[in-house]
């Protein structure tokens, strides 16, 4: 795969969906698609940018990407999806996609430490791989997320991806969602003709 050309990584996206994107979703009533689909369209809704919108989509690709059984949490295994999944789109997509990604999990952790209602709204595969992340974030760990410059945009994405989370919920197709892909893509990939 060519990793300037939108198309190809398009087809490789597209391909990660439709191979394990059916699987149910870390002990949760939708799919991997759904829950991406949600998330992302939460993110649209919100009024985000397209990088922060092909990162709710793609926040947890590295779900798709990794060799686990889909219920590793449950056997007592971290996938280390953010992590897998960052560092296999950091070869095609800027930072703003690729750090609240990355910084996803520890926004989960950040939040527990400091929101005692979060918590108590986690859903319990959520509480259980909060664990196997490393539970709540202790004070330095704290500090050092709070002065990440893509803190933020992580929190928010946090967010959408805790309530992501609705069976039969109505969204857009994955390939509306491909056109954010795409228009991200073509930003960071010269022209032909230059």
């Amino acid at each position: 795969m060519s990793l300037n050309n939108p198309a190809e990584i398009i087809a490789e996206i597209r391909l990660r969906f439709q191979e394990k994107g059916a699987n149910m979703y870390a002990g949760e009533a939708i799919s991997q698609t759904e829950h991406a689909l949600q998330t992302a369209f939460a993110a649209e809704q919100a009024g985000e940018s397209a990088e922060l919108i092909v990162a709710a989509l793609l926040h947890d690709i590295g779900h798709l990407l990794h060799k686990h059984d889909e219920d590793c949490a449950t056997q007592g295994i971290d996938d280390l999806h953010e992590r897998i999944g960052a560092q296999w789109l950091n070869r095609y997509f800027p930072k703003d996609v690729t750090e609240p990604i990355r910084l996803h999990v520890a926004a989960k952790r950040y939040r527990c430490a400091t929101d005692a209602e979060y918590v108590s709204r986690l859903s319990p595969a959520s509480v259980l791989s909060l664990q196997l992340q490393g539970g709540p974030f202790d004070s330095a760990e704290q500090m050092e997320f709070e002065h990440n410059p893509w803190s933020q945009e992580a929190l928010r994405l946090r967010n959408w991806d805790e309530a992501a989370k609705v069976p039969d919920f109505e969204t857009p197709e994955l390939e509306y969602f491909l056109t954010y892909v795409q228009r991200v893509l073509q930003q960071q990939t010269p022209d032909p003709g230059e």
